[in-house]
Parts: C-alpha cells; structure tokens; sequence
C-alpha cells in the first residue's frame, strides 16, 4: 500500500479543551495510550484544525498564571453592596473568598483561640464573636450588625466536619464529646445550630460548607435531616459536591457547598440557588510552587486517599490537618524538590496549594498553621461560590 502524504495532524478532545492540544503537526505526539471511550481523544489526519471554544488559545486551553491577590489587593476591592455573616470562621478562609467578591464580612464567629488569633490579625474591620455558637442567639448578631430579620445578604458556615470526614472515624464519635483542635467539644450536631440561627436571621441567601463524607456511606442519613432542616428554614436548596482543583486551587480537594435562596426571592424574581461551573484548566504543584516537582502522601499516614504520589504536573493532594508535628518531624505529604530531595511543605508552600494570599498571616505553632490551612475552605475556591452567587442570584434581588 502507498504512502500518503498528511499535511497536518491534529489533536481533537471532543470540543474538551482541558488537554486539547490542537494542532501538533511539529510537535512530539502525546502518549498514545489504551482507547477509552470516555476521554473521547484522537489523532486526525486532517487539513483543517477543528473550531475550539473561545478559551482556547494556538490549540490549547488558554489560562492565567496562577497567583492569589495579595492581602493588600483584597483589601482595595471595591465593595459589591452585599454584605455577609460568618461562623465557624476559622482562619477566614471562606470568609477571604467573599472579600474576593467583593463582599463585606461584618460579624464572623470563632471558638478556637488559635483560630481567633489568626482571624483578628487578617481580617481587623471584622466584628469578631468568640463564644460557643450553642450560646449565640440570631438577635445578637443583629444587633451587632444593625439589621433586622431579613435584610442580611448572605449567612455563611462551615459547622465543623470531622466526625463525618473520610479520614476519620466517622460514625464511631457520632453523638460523643471528642477532641477538636484545641478544645473538647461535640461536632456532629453543629450543622443545626446553623440551622437555628439561618432560621431567625432569615437571609436573603446562604451558603455552607461541609466535606464529601456527608454525602458517603452512612452519614448520608445524616446528609438528608441536615437538607430537609435547612429547607425547612424556608429555603429553596442546591447541595453539590465540587472539587478545588477545578476551581482555580492547586489542590484535588471536595467539598459540599449546600446554597439557599429564600422561597420568597425565588417564587417572586425566578432566581434559583446556583453553583459555579467547573474552569476549564487546572493549576499543578509545579504551576503553584515552581521549586517543587511533586509530593508524597506515605503508606503510614492515614490519609482518604491513601499512599500517593502526586507529581509536579498534577494538582497536590487535599491538605489536611497535621496532628501535633513540627517541620522536623512532620511525615504528612512530603515535597520532593527539583533535587530530588524529599521534606515536609513549609507553611508558605502550603499556603499556595491552600490559595491562600502569600501574605495571610497564619499565627502559632507549625502544627497550629498547618491546622488551620487543613481545615479551611480554599479562598479561590469560595470566591468562585460567592461570585456566581451574586451574578446569577443577589443581582437580581432588591
């Protein structure tokens, strides 16, 4: 049989620009690999190049450089009119990916003094409150921020999550007082002092956060009471399971985001809760911390995704809490440099992978920063959240 003379060769995902690759007539072809169906990826012999998306850039999914915005920078954002209560604030995490929107953060609620500490120092215009949420009515924050029933833009929350994470013993401490970060305390129960305050604060919208666990195995039973409550709030609810990496983090992290609008908003302007759509790219490890070409979860640390290697070209595994190590004796998702020597992140590498600004103050011991970057919601992440919350929802509300 002759040969044929091609004049181009091409790339084609199906329209999925995520590794479209486009035109490769002079470049070396990708690794040819076992044909799944799924990934819909083939080589075309062809003397045209296929219409691509307008993201799509000489062949490939065009994309920013990652950086975060700078303390600085956020701090100059100007405000969007919405304003936003917080609890379980954490570090500030969530709160950060508001700021990003442009929102105003008026009165957050952290009960873990390390937490507190570092929520003071980067968020200081903030009205702070520090009891136990149990003791918070929703009349005091509206006093404290001014309102009344109904006028708040959004309430946000992340009820702590161990007792139904994936990497911890889950149903096993359901209903029992356990360790949490620094204090005792019971944790499967705080979604619905939520609840209880979204109830009498009655915000035009909210949104909170919880891990893939609730959703897994049997804490679904738990998943399902928590939904019913929420909507029973008076609320209109979206639960949906997204992933960091996909949104604008460095990181594979899942977390369930639960958003609500008011039944009144939507019977009244049409809006519907909404969750941001997946970007069409991610960050790697290396894209994030270019000194760094990969990181290891080893066999012995428990880790929901057991032992992993996650090269430079690939987002980093989910950061979790760090137990009581130092840098010294840490053995919990080890970097490997581009020397090929392997150590534990430093916390301005995990603030990276976190997207975390490069200038958030994290205050404490090792263990207490590398806590608070493990238990927060990745700022980038909440930021795409909060804004398709006011493009697709608020901006159609008085």
């Amino acid at each position: 049989m002759p040969y044929e003379v091609i004049e181009k060769i091409v790339h084609d995902t199906k329209g999925d620009p995520s590794f479209c690759r486009g035109d490769i007539t002079h470049k070396p072809c990708n690794t040819i690999t076992v044909y799944a169906h799924h990934w819909q990826v083939h080589y075309r012999m062809t003397d045209e190049i296929p219409a691509t998306p307008s993201f799509v850039v000489d062949g490939c999914a065009h994309k920013p450089p990652y950086r975060v915005p700078s303390m600085q920078e956020i701090r100059a954002m100007p405000w969007n009119g919405r304003s936003v209560v917080s609890t379980f604030s954490g570090a500030g995490g969530s709160c950060l990916g508001f700021r990003m929107a442009g929102y105003r953060v008026l009165w957050a609620n952290e009960f873990i003094p390390a937490a507190q500490d570092t929520y003071r120092l980067n968020s200081p215009s903030t009205i702070l409150n520090t009891q136990d949420i149990r003791q918070v009515t929703h009349q005091d924050i509206l006093e404290a921020i001014g309102m009344q029933a109904g006028e708040l833009d959004v309430f946000e929350g992340s009820p702590p999550c161990a007792a139904f994470s994936t990497s911890g013993k889950r149903d096993k401490t359901w209903g029992k007082v356990k360790n949490y970060s620094d204090t005792q305390q019971r944790v499967d129960d705080l979604f619905f002092e939520y609840a209880r305050l979204l109830r009498g604060l009655q915000p035009k919208a909210f949104v909170a956060e919880n891990v893939s666990g609730l959703v897994k195995g049997r804490a679904k039973g738990y998943f399902k009471i928590i939904l019913a409550e929420l909507e029973d709030c008076g609320y209109v609810v979206s639960a949906r399971l997204l992933d960091a990496q996909w949104l604008g983090v460095p990181q594979s992290r899942q977390r369930l985001i639960f958003v609500g609008v008011r039944k009144d908003l939507v019977d009244q302007y049409g809006v519907q809760p909404v969750h941001p759509a997946p970007l069409p790219y991610h960050y790697t490890v290396m894209e994030a911390i270019p000194w760094i070409r990969g990181s290891e979860v080893p066999n012995n640390y428990d880790h929901p995704m057991g032992k992993s290697s996650i090269k430079y070209d690939r987002p980093a595994a989910a950061v979790l809490q760090s137990g009581n190590a130092t840098f010294e004796t840490s053995k919990y998702m080890l970097a490997e440099t581009t020397e090929g020597h392997q150590r534990p992140f430093t916390i301005d590498e995990l603030k990276r992978i976190s997207a975390f600004p490069d200038d958030f103050i994290l205050t404490g011991t090792f263990s207490q920063q590398w806590e608070r970057l493990g238990r927060a919601v990745p700022p980038v992440m909440m930021s795409h959240v909060a804004a398709t919350l006011r493009d697709k929802v608020l901006a159609h509300v008085p």
